[in-house]
C-alpha cells in the first residue's frame, strides 16, 4: 500500500515539475509581463489566497459540489432505469441521443433568463451538463452486464433490491465514477464562462477581470488556483474510486 501511494507522489511530482519547467520556458522565451514566471506567481498567489482569492474558490467550488450531487442523485437512478428496461429505454434513448451532443452552454441566456442572474442558473447550466453524462454511462454499463449473470443470480431467488445492491449496481459503479471525473473537467471549463456573467465571485470571474484590469500576475494566480481546484477534485473522485472500486485497480498499480 505504501508502494502504490509513494507510486502515486512521485507521479504527481513528475506531473507537476513538467509542467512548471514549460512555464519557466514559455516565460524566458516571451520575455514579457504577460506570462510572468512560475516563482512570481505562487509568490503572488499565496499572498493574496487568503483573503481575496479564497472566496471565488469557495463560490466555484460550492456550485460543482451542487451540480455534482443533484446529478448524481437524480441520473443514476434514471440510468438504471433505461439500462434495464427496454420500453424505457425505447423512449429515453431517442431523446438522449438528441440532447446530449448539444453544446449546452448554449442554454445559459435562456437559463439567466428564467432563474435570474445569480447563482442558479450556473448551477442548472453544469447539472445539465453532468447528470446527462451519468444517465449515459450507468444506461451503457447495465446494458454491458452479462445476461448470463443476471439469470443466474435471479434463479438462485435473489430479491430485486439485493440483485441491485451485488449484480447491478457494483458493475456500473466504475462507470459512474469515470463519469463524474470527465464532466468535473468540462464543468469546470463551462463555470469558468458562466462566472464572466452576472457575478462578482468565482474563480472564472477572478481570471477574467484580472485580465481586464491587465494584472498577469493575478491573472496567473487565478489560473493557479483554478488547476489546483481541479487536481484536488479529480484526487477526491480517485480515492472515492479506489474505496468503492477497489477491484477495478488489481492489477493496475
Amino acid at each position: 500500500m505504501n508502494k502504490v501511494k509513494l507510486k502515486s507522489c512521485l507521479k504527481t511530482f513528475y506531473g507537476i515539475t513538467v509542467v512548471i519547467l514549460l512555464w519557466y520556458i514559455l516565460h524566458k522565451a516571451v520575455n514579457s509581463a504577460v506570462v510572468p514566471s512560475p516563482l512570481a506567481t505562487f509568490k503572488y498567489f499565496f499572498k493574496v489566497l487568503p483573503k481575496t482569492l479564497t472566496p471565488h474558490i469557495v463560490a466555484s467550488l460550492l456550485r460543482i459540489f451542487i451540480a455534482l450531487f443533484l446529478s448524481v442523485i437524480i441520473g443514476v437512478p434514471i440510468g438504471l432505469i433505461t439500462g434495464l428496461s427496454k420500453k424505457v429505454d425505447g423512449v429515453m434513448a431517442p431523446i438522449l441521443y438528441i440532447l446530449y451532443p448539444i453544446p449546452k452552454i448554449a442554454f445559459l441566456p435562456v437559463l439567466m433568463i428564467f432563474f435570474g442572474l445569480g447563482n442558479t442558473p450556473k448551477i442548472i447550466l453544469m447539472f445539465i451538463i453532468i447528470v446527462f453524462q451519468i444517465i449515459m454511462a450507468v444506461r451503457d454499463g447495465v446494458q454491458e452486464i452479462p445476461k448470463e449473470l443476471i439469470l443466474s443470480i435471479k434463479s438462485l431467488g435473489v430479491s430485486k433490491l439485493e440483485t441491485y445492491k451485488h449484480l447491478i449496481f457494483p458493475a456500473t459503479l466504475p462507470k459512474i465514477f469515470t463519469a463524474v471525473r470527465i464532466s468535473v473537467g468540462i464543468s469546470i471549463a463551462v463555470l469558468f464562462t458562466s462566472e464572466n456573467f452576472a457575478t462578482t465571485y468565482g474563480i472564472g470571474y477572478f481570471i477574467m477581470n484580472s485580465w481586464s484590469m491587465i494584472n498577469y500576475l493575478e491573472m496567473f494566480s487565478g489560473i493557479v488556483a483554478l488547476s489546483i481546484m481541479g487536481f484536488i477534485l479529480f484526487k477526491i473522485i480517485d480515492v472515492l474510486e479506489n474505496k468503492f472500486c477497489h477491484w477495478v485497480r488489481i492489477g493496475k498499480d
